[in-house]
């Protein structure tokens, strides 16, 4: 019980655990990112077709994604116990995770857009 209560004084000296975040931000994004999908980009392909095409390309990007966010949580998994909290990756941090997110909430949209052009072409 002792070797406990000191690993949580030992977390709360060091401050944010940054593998940790990042693994929050991706799994929020990931959730964020198929709403989108389902709720944007599923109903553009179902405006161009009528056949199980929406629900296969929902699938196929949904798994598409799963690669990139792994790349941003694998750079952070990687820390040490001592860089996981230091302070001065404060600014990477940053900078991954606001394009992690421009990532999970952009790609709906921009995926969105090429759909409805390419159905209006057709």
């Amino acid at each position: 019980m002792n070797d406990i209560s000191h690993q949580h004084e030992d977390a709360e000296k060091r401050g944010r655990d940054w593998r940790k975040s990042m693994s929050d931000h991706v799994a929020h994004a990931l959730l964020v990112y198929t709403a989108l999908l389902i709720f944007v980009t599923v109903k553009a392909l179902e405006g161009g077709s009528s056949s199980i095409l929406p629900y296969v390309a929902l699938v196929v990007l949904v798994a598409g994604i799963i690669p990139a966010c792994r790349w941003f949580e694998k750079r952070w998994t990687v820390l040490d116990d001592d860089q996981a909290g230091d302070p001065s990756y404060a600014a990477a941090f940053r900078r991954d995770a606001i394009g992690l997110w421009l990532l999970a909430i952009g790609l709906p949209f921009l995926l969105t857009a090429i759909f409805k052009a390419f159905f209006a072409f057709t």
